[in-house]
Formats: C-alpha cells, sequence, structure tokens
C-alpha cells in the first residue's frame, strides 16, 4: 500500500467535473487533491438555462465559483498549475506540475482526469479567438433555446458543421445559414440542406463587423450578411494527452473510452467530463464525476488493480 505522503486521490482539472469529484472525495474524508489550468470550457458560458436548478440561468465562471466556494468549507482550493506528465509507478501515479512550485510532484494512488477539451477557434478576419471572446457561441443545446426564431449562422463544413446546422434548423429557427469558411459540400448534403432549408454560403468570409459582444455581419462573396446568432462546429481538440500517453483507449477525437465506474483502460485512472466520449453537457460531467469518486472512495482500501492481490472486479458499495 501506498504511504502516507500518497493522495487517496488526485484530481486533473477544476471545471464542473473536477470540482464536483473533489467535492464527493472531501465528503468521504479521502485525501485528495485538485490541480487547475483555469482553462475550463464553463468559464465561457455567459448563462446556463440547463442546470436544472437555476431558473434564470446561470453564467459559467459563477458556477464555478460556487463550486470552489463550497469546496473550500472542506478544506480543499484548487492548486493553480498544470499536470504536465503523468507515469504510472507500483501502487501510484507521480504528475509533474507547473506553474505551482519549480519542479514539484504528487503521488497519488488513483488519479481522476477531468481535463476537457478545446473548441477549435474558426478563422476570421482579424479575430482569431471569436470563442475564447464569447463572440461565437459553441453549444446551441445548451442556448439554442434562446436563440429560437433568431437568424442563426453556423460556421462549419462537413458531418460536424452540416450536423450542427440541422439541429438547428429542426430545433430552434427557421432561418439558418450554413458559413462552409470556402469548404465546398458533397451533392448529398447540398440536398440535405436544402431538405431542412439552410441556405449555404461556401465562400471564404472576407469581413466581419463587431457590434457589442456578437459579430453582427459578416461580408463573403461581396455580400453583406446579418446574423443575430452565429455557432461555432468545427470541432474538438480533447485534452486526453495525459491519459493517452498511458496507454488509455480512445476514439478516433482522442475522446476517452470509460466503463460503467467511469474507470479507463489503465487501471487506476478514471476520467470525467468532456475529455470521454459522449454528450458534452455539465450535467453530464457533474454525473461522471459522482459516479468516479464514489468508485474511487469504495476501492480505496483495497490494493490499487496491478498490485499484488488487486481485484478489478471487487464488489462496489452503492447508495
Amino acid at each position: 500500500m501506498a504511504d502516507e505522503g500518497t493522495l487517496d486521490c488526485l484530481i486533473v482539472g477544476g471545471g464542473p467535473a473536477g470540482l464536483t469529484a473533489a467535492l464527493y472525495l472531501a465528503r468521504f474524508n479521502r485525501r485528495v487533491a485538485i490541480v487547475d489550468g483555469g482553462a475550463s470550457r464553463a468559464t465561457l458560458i455567459p448563462a446556463s438555462h440547463n442546470f436544472p436548478v437555476f431558473a434564470h440561468g446561470i453564467p459559467g465562471p459563477e458556477m464555478l465559483r460556487r463550486q470552489r466556494e463550497t469546496l473550500s468549507q472542506y478544506g480543499v482550493l484548487p492548486i493553480p498549475a498544470h499536470v504536465v506528465a503523468l507515469a504510472k509507478r507500483h501502487g501510484h501515479f507521480a504528475a509533474a506540475l507547473e506553474g505551482d512550485v519549480p519542479g514539484r510532484e504528487l503521488r497519488a494512488r488513483r488519479v481522476l482526469l477531468a481535463t476537457g477539451c478545446l473548441d477549435i477557434e474558426p478563422t476570421l478576419p482579424d479575430l482569431p479567438d471569436a470563442v475564447q471572446r464569447g463572440l461565437v457561441r459553441y453549444c446551441p443545446i445548451c442556448d439554442g433555446y434562446e436563440a429560437r426564431g433568431r437568424k442563426v449562422a453556423v460556421l462549419g463544413h462537413g458531418a460536424r458543421g452540416l450536423g450542427e446546422a440541422v439541429f438547428v434548423a429542426r430545433s430552434y429557427s427557421p432561418d439558418v445559414t450554413l458559413l462552409t469558411l470556402g469548404e465546398s459540400l458533397s451533392a448529398d448534403d447540398e440536398a440535405r440542406a436544402a431538405e431542412h432549408g439552410i441556405r449555404v454560403i461556401a465562400a471564404p468570409i472576407e469581413a466581419l463587423d463587431v457590434e457589442h459582444d456578437r459579430i453582427s455581419a459578416i461580408r463573403a462573396g461581396g455580400a453583406e450578411h446579418r446574423f443575430e446568432t452565429l455557432y461555432s462546429a468545427l470541432g474538438l481538440t480533447v485534452r486526453s494527452d495525459l491519459a493517452v500517453a498511458l496507454g488509455a483507449e480512445h476514439d478516433e477525437a482522442g475522446a476517452l473510452i470509460v466503463d460503467e465506474h467511469c474507470r479507463t483502460t489503465v487501471p487506476g485512472l478514471y476520467a470525467a467530463g468532456d475529455v470521454v466520449r459522449g454528450l458534452n453537457q455539465i450535467v453530464v460531467a457533474m454525473g461522471h464525476a459522482a459516479i468516479a469518486a464514489t468508485d474511487i472512495h469504495n476501492r480505496c482500501e483495497l490494493p490499487t488493480e496491478d498490485e499484488p492481490g488487486g481485484n478489478p472486479a471487487a464488489p462496489d458499495a452503492q447508495s
């Protein structure tokens, strides 16, 4: 078994999933640390209305602040740093940190990755960070209801871009335009767009107008087009490098594949939230965290799966 200097669990990532898991484990009286690089996608949410207990919505930064405040009551504060390397050793993991104390290393018998993902920014004239600045939205599942009946544009191409445009057209607005940023659609995709009344502009964006906190107009193909809401559907970069380097199974996009307890294929390594293959939603991320944290707690008195006597099929105590 690990010595007293080894944590029961290290959580990597301080978004909704990581903070929820830390709360559960703190209330389970476990030795836990959470490392947060400060780049949660939740910070980009102007107001979430899909989080059930806030009838009028809650901004992502405020949600995270409240989660951190709750967690601080249990003496757990996120460490402002990045985990730059994660190694598997006999009976524990070793995590190298950057940005906190130089050369600092944390040891933990189990690790929960809640590192999330990063939206691929659209290439727009003189505006390289439109998603990060909140000028372009990225989740119609979260806030498409607030865009209902408006003029909506989707920035994207291929199956992902057209799929999101169809989703918006079927669910929220009859006035949807797909901006393919210079990419052409196949004949089948053009037919599908026409079926759902989606206008397609394939010309590259030449210029745009920004008014207050939104892009109000774009110019493409020599014409000006005005929209009330823009969504980016260019895909994600999944922050799964730490797990992939350890040999964790993942899909073609890099999203981690986990079992019903949110265990990856690396013994002792768990994952929750947007880094996991599936629906990228706050409530899903928190559910992952609760499941993973409870399984970690149930196994804390047992040898890790790769130690002598370790049993990956040990009975689970569920409430």
